[in-house]
């Protein structure tokens, strides 16, 4: 018989070991990928470029998605229409989702319960009611789960909080976010084979309905399965606001936005938004999807500095003199430029942590909060053009 003090110590190791990642062969991490269209095939490429990884499985409702995705970057792996044959796999370690937003919590949460790491494309969740249920499932679960916010991984933007929170810029109150990009040419019809397409699986939690190529195409317009501009682009910088101020619940939300030529769609192509913070701080995201020109990025102000942070780098501008209604009526004083794309080193830090099992540099809570902001933006531009969190929410 063993003691009490044994037996506590036995358990405790049990669990632990239950815990513990049981990796494939030579510690290589086994991965699924689920949803393998455009943006997962990026994230699969960036898997295969950090070493110690295999694909296993590629799943996604559409058969030619998934073809491309093996042949192009997973030879050996496994085709599946169900995301869940995928998950039935005992030799899968983690899983990469890329599918539409209505999937994401179905699939995610389905994921840990299996006892799979997740990597999940923001916005995690597409309803504002899934989070805390979200949260509940990774947490309970003990599994790792990075969510798709990479500015996180980013040196330079990892640098830019650094120098913002040392009072650089001074007292920041305003943080203007805003992404312009052009989707006239996606309004053109989409060639999609039917036969080869489970539309019913596609559509999984939204009404039924007819099959529709812009809306299987172009989701992230459509309501039953995006949100449009506001979780699919301002849900990265509002993140970063999020980081810099380490504050992430908004008080008062309101927002605009039309249909100004993709009339097709049901989000707006034009559109802006205010979010009010606790701490003094008002975001604000400007978006249009009828140009290209200035991109996405965000710009910080404070009395004494102001500093414009895109993917690409920042620029700090120290504050002028005199009233200008120049835009380039000062040199920058500091400066940094980015030598790769982020996404890397948060795939990395995802994969990393799958091995050591500490938390990710975007973790479930960041996530739901990052989505948290686009929602309640959305509740304002569909009710009365404003949002207020109730009574004791900050």
């Amino acid at each position: 018989m063993i003691d009490r003090r044994n037996f506590i110590r036995a358990g405790a190791a049990l669990t632990a070991a239950s815990y513990a990642r049981i990796l494939g062969a030579n510690d290589r991490i086994r991965v699924g990928a689920i949803g393998t269209g455009e943006r997962c095939q990026y994230l699969l490429s960036l898997v295969n470029k950090i070493p110690g990884n295999d694909i296993v499985a590629v799943c996604d409702v559409y058969e030619p998605h998934r073809d491309y995705a093996k042949a192009k970057y997973a030879p050996d792996a496994q085709e599946y229409g169900d995301h869940r044959a995928v998950l039935d796999r005992k030799d899968i370690d983690a899983v990469v989702v890329g599918t539409p937003d209505h999937w994401h919590v179905p699939v995610t949460i389905d994921a840990v319960a299996a006892g799979k790491d997740v990597y999940c494309e923001k916005p995690v969740t597409h309803l504002l009611e899934e989070g805390d249920r979200l949260i509940a499932a990774v947490r309970d679960s003990k599994r790792v789960m990075q969510c798709g916010m990479q500015q996180r991984s980013w040196e330079h933007f990892r640098e830019a909080r650094d120098l913002i929170r040392s009072g650089r810029l001074g007292q920041v109150t305003f943080i203007r976010t805003y992404w312009y990009q052009n989707h006239l040419h996606a309004a053109e019809p989409a060639d999609v084979d039917t036969s080869k397409l489970d539309w019913k699986r596609f559509l999984g939690s939204a009404p039924d309905r007819p099959f529709d190529a812009d809306q299987y195409a172009n989701w992230r317009w459509y309501w039953d399965f995006g949100g449009g501009a506001m979780t699919d682009l301002f849900l990265h910088w509002v993140d970063v606001a999020h980081w810099v101020m380490d504050s992430d619940t908004p008080l008062r939300a309101t927002a605009t936005g039309t249909r100004a030529l993709l009339k097709m769609r049901q989000t707006p192509d034009t559109m802006s938004a205010a979010l009010a913070y606790p701490n003094d701080v008002v975001v604000e995201f400007d978006s249009a999807l009828l140009g290209y020109l200035e991109g996405g990025g965000l710009v910080f102000r404070g009395p004494k500095a102001m500093m414009r942070l895109w993917r690409g780098g920042y620029l700090v501008y120290d504050e002028v003199p005199r009233y200008t209604e120049s835009p380039n009526s000062s040199s920058p004083v500091l400066e940094a430029k980015s030598t790769h794309d982020g996404a890397l080193d948060h795939m990395r830090n995802f994969l990393d942590c799958v091995r050591s099992r500490n938390t990710p540099n975007a973790a479930v809570e960041t996530g739901v909060a990052a989505a948290r902001a686009g929602h309640v933006a959305n509740f304002a531009l569909r009710g009365n053009g404003a949002w207020q969190a109730s009574p004791g929410a900050a």
